[in-house]
């Protein structure tokens, strides 16, 4: 096949396939009357860039920052995912209804599809804002909630986070008493079971306990990528086993360590360029998930900013290292794929939360993880499944699980 026969073979596909990201993160601020994703903002994915780029289905991400575990912080926090929840509905309800809606099935999602919308879906980054109240499960699980990992960066109240791998320091030694009974709740309403930032031994305990299929919403291969927010072959295994997916990410730092620092040097020098003309203190990473939750929004607010500035400076240098990019990311897939086969691995972005890589930068560019797929031998039915097909498969069989417990109870 000529270039040009296998770019049309790719586009007949992705226009076939229901192309699903398990993870976008969103800023309450661009979900109002004069700001919001009719428009093209400068963040990776707006109702624009979906269109362009031929994304269907978009997780939507209620993230809450880890604070203290105490009344106060659970209060805010609470109020921080409310807000969020909000801002999901205001968008497919009352700003853009005619665009998108609101799925929370496979079934409403291929409806929605089939008559011409986008969809936009929920996942929960964080249980921290369930509090002590486990009532909140099911409270986030009627306003849309269908996935939720029970820790972020730092020990929540409910599990021990992948985080305390760098410093040998646990609080819960995996889950805690409370955390067991969330993943029992879960299991009752039917809530995907997300092990992307908890610890090793807390996604053990979790396996161990839940009914159901779990599911990795943002994470990559450990073998290829030594970075604790990825999954060893141990855990790929289990996660096989449990009939779970893995929804591998392109994020630079979890694909290709060598690449991504190599590279990070030059861009950061960039972007420390831009902040400086903006006012603002550059930060690593390590810095900003440090700070106080309004804050890191704040941050991400100027990245969202600054990105596009980088990329255009970036477009008129020479000789830079090269980026990671969309063969990276369709690597880790690979290996997956070669590990725990086709059936336990999807795909996700983490857009707006640090995500992106060369070729697939936002959602504009949602082709050419397609056409990469295709170009290394992936068949129609394979890549289905990758996009979709296995992701929703979970979520039909979490439901299937919490169906089956109502009628026993």
């Amino acid at each position: 096949m000529t270039e040009a026969d296998i770019i049309s073979k790719a586009k007949e596909i992705h226009d076939r396939v229901i192309t699903l990201d398990t993870h976008c993160d969103i800023n309450v601020k661009n979900f109002t009357d004069s700001i919001n994703y009719t428009q093209d903002l400068e963040n990776q994915v707006t109702l624009p860039k979906m269109k362009k780029g031929g994304l269907d289905v978009a997780w939507f991400i209620v993230y809450t920052g880890q604070g203290e575990l105490n009344a106060d912080g659970y209060a805010k926090a609470y109020e921080n995912a409310m807000s969020k929840f909000e801002a999901i509905h205001k968008l497919t309800e009352d700003i853009a209804p005619d665009q998108i809606a609101l799925a929370t099935t496979s079934e409403e999602l291929r409806t929605i599809i089939k008559s011409g919308k986008k969809v936009a879906m929920i996942g929960i980054e964080n249980g921290y804002p369930v509090g002590l109240d486990i009532s909140n499960v099911q409270k986030f699980y009627d306003l849309g909630g269908r996935y939720m990992s029970l820790s972020h960066n730092g020990h929540s109240q409910l599990c021990d986070s992948n985080t305390g791998e760098e410093v040998g320091v646990w609080l819960h030694n995996g889950l805690s008493e409370l955390g067991k009974q969330v993943v029992t709740e879960m299991n009752r309403v039917g809530m995907m079971i997300d092990v992307s930032h908890p610890s090793k031994e807390s996604m053990r305990q979790m396996i161990e306990l839940s009914k159901a299929p779990i599911i990795a919403s943002h994470s990559s291969a450990r073998a290829l990528c030594d970075n604790s927010r990825n999954l060893d072959d141990e855990q790929l295994q289990w996660m096989k086993e449990n009939g779970g997916v893995v929804q591998t990410v392109a994020f630079t730092s979890y694909l290709n360590t060598e690449k991504y620092e190599t590279r990070a040097k030059v861009e950061n020098e960039i972007g420390k360029e831009i902040a400086d003309s903006m006012g603002i203190k550059w930060l690593a990473r390590k810095e900003i998930m440090a700070l106080p939750p309004k804050e890191i929004a704040k941050y991400f607010e100027f990245l969202g900013k600054m990105r596009p500035i980088q990329k255009r400076k970036l477009a008129t240098m020479t000789g830079l290292p090269p980026a990671v990019d969309v063969s990276d990311f369709v690597d880790h897939i690979d290996y997956l794929v070669e590990k725990i086969g086709i059936d336990h691995v999807g795909i996700s972005s983490d857009f707006d939360g640090g995500g992106g890589i060369e070729g697939w930068s936002d959602a504009s560019e949602t082709f050419n993880v397609t056409l990469e797929l295709v170009k290394r031998g992936y068949s129609e039915a394979d890549i289905e499944k990758l996009w979709s097909g296995n992701l929703l498969r979970v979520l039909d069989e979490v439901q299937a699980v919490a169906n089956e417990i109502e009628s026993e109870s």
